[in-house]
C-alpha cells in the first residue's frame, strides 16, 4: 500500500540530508530558529507523542499562525498518515468551529501564549477517504460564505512546489520572507512547501506593520518577498526606507495588483512587482515573468507544467480550464466534479489573452445584471481610475426594484473630487447602463487578511434603502 505522504516525505529526506545543519527558519532579526535537522527532530517527537493518539486518515487542524514549528507540525502529520487542515489565526471561534465540523477534524494543534505547541482531541470520527487519501485540506469559501475544503495528495503538493520554484527560479540559495499567512494557500505554497521540498529557507514573521516588514526585509537580507498589494501600497507611503540590496524578487498575489501601485513601487524602490495568479484549487496558474507593468490585470504566461484551455474560443473574454498536475482531487465534503478534479480546474475569472500573456478582466460571479445587461465591474473601475486623483476604485452591484441591480462604486481619492465630477467623467467613457448610480468615498478600502476586497461586503455595507 502506498503511504499517502510518500512523495513529500521522500523530498524532505533529500532536503534534510543535503542541508542538515543549515538554517531553515529564521526570525525577523536573521537569527536561526530551526535548522533542517531541528525540524526533523521536532517532527519525529510530535509524531511519536502528541499526534500518536490519532489514527491514520484523521484530519488535524493546525492553527498556530506564522510559528516556526509549522514545517515540523505538517511533517509530523504526514508521518502519522494524518490530513493537515491549515486554519488562519484570525478566524472567529464560530468560523473555526464550522471549519472543524465540516472537515470532521479529530484534532487541533494550537500554540499557547508562551509559544508552546499543544494538541487537543475533538469528537469527529475519521473520514473514509477511499482510494485517494489526501495529506492536506485547504479551506476555501468559493463564491459563498460556507466553508468547504479542497483535497490534495502528496504528489499534487510536490507538483505545485516544483512549478513555483522552477517558474520563478527560486532555489535553496534564496531566503523567503514569510509575512503572508502560511495557513493561506498562497503562503503555504510559496513558503512552507519550498522549504520542505526544495530546501528554501524562510524568515517567519508575525509583523503586520509596513515599517516593521520593510525593516525585517533589510535586516535579514531576504531575497524573495511574496507579498500582497496592500503591503506594496503601504511601502510606497513610508519615508526613509531602508536599503535592501539582496532583495531580487517581489511577488504579488491574493488580490489584483493595481497598476499605479506597481509603478510607484518600481519608481521608489527600483524593483518590479511580478504578478502571480493562482488558486487554492490548483496552485499557480500564471506568472508575469518580465513584469512590464503596462496593463492592469496582466498576469503573464502560464506556469511551467500548466496548460490553459479557453472555454469560449474566439471571444475577447473567456473563462479558462486549467490543466495541471497540482490541481486538487476535488472539494470536500461535496466533490463538484464538473469544476475540479482529474488534473483540471475551472476558475471563475474572466480572462483576455494577449500576445504577451493573459490578463484578468473580472469574475463571472461579479458581473452586475442591470435590466438584463451584464456589466463587468472591471470596466467601471478602469474608467474611475482614469480620473486624476483617484487611487483605488471598486465597483459592485446593489439591489434595484426596477432594474434587478444598479451599478455603484467606492473610491479612494488622493485629491479633492466630488461624486458629481466622477459621474460626469464616467458618462463620457461608459455606456449609460454601466455608469454608477452612486459613488461612495472611503479613506481606505477594507481588505481581509488575504488582501482581498469583497464586493459582496461592500454591497451589504452600502445597501440601497429600498432593499432594507
Amino acid at each position: 500500500m502506498t503511504v499517502p505522504g510518500a512523495d513529500l516525505l521522500a523530498a524532505w529526506e533529500q532536503t534534510r540530508q543535503a542541508l542538515s545543519d543549515a538554517p531553515a527558519v529564521l526570525d525577523t532579526r536573521g537569527a536561526a530558529q530551526r535548522t533542517f535537522a531541528d525540524i526533523e527532530t521536532e517532527a519525529a517527537e510530535l509524531a511519536a507523542t502528541a499526534l500518536s493518539k490519532f489514527i491514520a486518515g484523521s484530519v488535524v487542524g493546525i492553527q498556530i499562525g506564522n510559528h516556526p514549528a509549522w514545517p515540523a507540525a505538517w511533517l509530523a502529520c504526514c508521518r502519522r498518515g494524518l490530513v493537515a487542515l491549515p486554519l488562519e489565526r484570525t478566524i472567529t471561534p464560530q468560523e473555526r468551529k464550522a471549519a472543524l465540523r465540516v472537515c470532521h477534524a479529530a484534532g487541533l494543534i494550537t500554540d499557547t501564549t508562551d509559544d508552546q505547541i499543544t494538541t487537543a482531541s475533538l469528537a469527529y470520527e475519521p473520514v473514509q477517504w477511499g482510494e485517494h487519501v489526501p495529506i492536506l485540506l485547504k479551506l476555501t469559501s468559493g463564491t459563498t460564505a460556507a466553508p468547504r475544503a479542497i483535497r490534495f495528495r502528496s504528489a499534487q503538493v510536490v507538483a505545485d512546489c516544483t512549478q513555483i520554484c522552477d517558474t520563478m527560479g527560486i532555489t535553496e540559495r534564496d531566503l523567503n520572507y514569510g509575512v503572508i499567512p502560511v495557513s493561506h494557500s498562497y503562503g503555504f505554497s510559496n513558503l512552507i512547501t519550498p522549504l520542505v521540498v526544495r530546501g528554501v529557507p524562510l524568515v517567519m514573521s508575525r509583523d503586520r506593520m509596513p515599517r516593521a516588514v520593510l525593516d525585517g526585509l533589510a535586516r535579514t537580507g531576504a531575497t524573495v518577498f511574496p507579498g500582497m498589494p496592500v503591503f506594496y501600497q503601504a511601502f510606497c507611503g513610508l519615508p526613509n526606507v531602508p536599503a535592501m540590496p539582496r532583495l531580487r524578487l517581489c511577488l504579488s498575489a491574493g488580490a489584483p495588483l493595481p497598476l499605479p501601485v506597481a509603478q510607484r513601487f518600481r519608481e521608489r524602490f527600483g524593483h518590479a512587482i511580478h504578478s502571480f495568479y493562482g488558486s487554492s484549487e490548483c496552485g499557480g496558474i500564471c506568472y508575469d515573468r518580465e513584469a512590464p507593468l503596462e496593463q492592469q490585470g496582466f498576469v503573464g504566461q502560464p506556469m511551467l507544467g500548466v496548460e490553459l484551455e479557453p472555454l469560449d474560443a474566439g471571444s475577447s473574454t473567456t473563462r479558462i480550464r486549467v490543466h495541471s498536475a497540482a490541481a486538487g482531487d476535488g472539494y470536500f465534503p461535496e466533490p463538484d466534479a464538473a469544476c475540479l478534479g482529474h488534473g483540471q480546474f475551472t476558475p471563475d475569472d474572466l480572462m483576455s489573452e494577449t500576445p504577451a500573456g493573459f490578463r484578468i478582466v473580472g469574475r463571472a460571479s461579479d458581473l452586475i445584471n442591470v435590466a438584463g445587461k451584464k456589466v463587468n465591474p472591471a470596466e467601471v473601475e478602469t474608467a474611475l481610475l482614469a480620473f486624476a486623483g483617484v487611487r483605488e476604485a471598486v465597483a459592485f452591484g446593489r439591489q434595484s426594484t426596477l432594474r434587478n441591480e444598479e451599478v455603484s462604486a467606492c473610491v479612494v481619492a488622493d485629491a479633492p473630487v466630488s461624486e458629481a465630477e466622477l459621474l460626469e467623467f464616467c458618462r463620457r467613457r461608459l455606456s449609460g447602463w454601466q455608469v454608477p448610480k452612486r459613488i461612495f468615498f472611503l479613506t481606505e478600502m477594507p481588505v481581509t487578511e488575504r488582501g482581498k476586497i469583497s464586493r459582496r461586503a461592500l454591497a451589504k455595507r452600502f445597501v440601497t434603502p429600498s432593499a432594507l
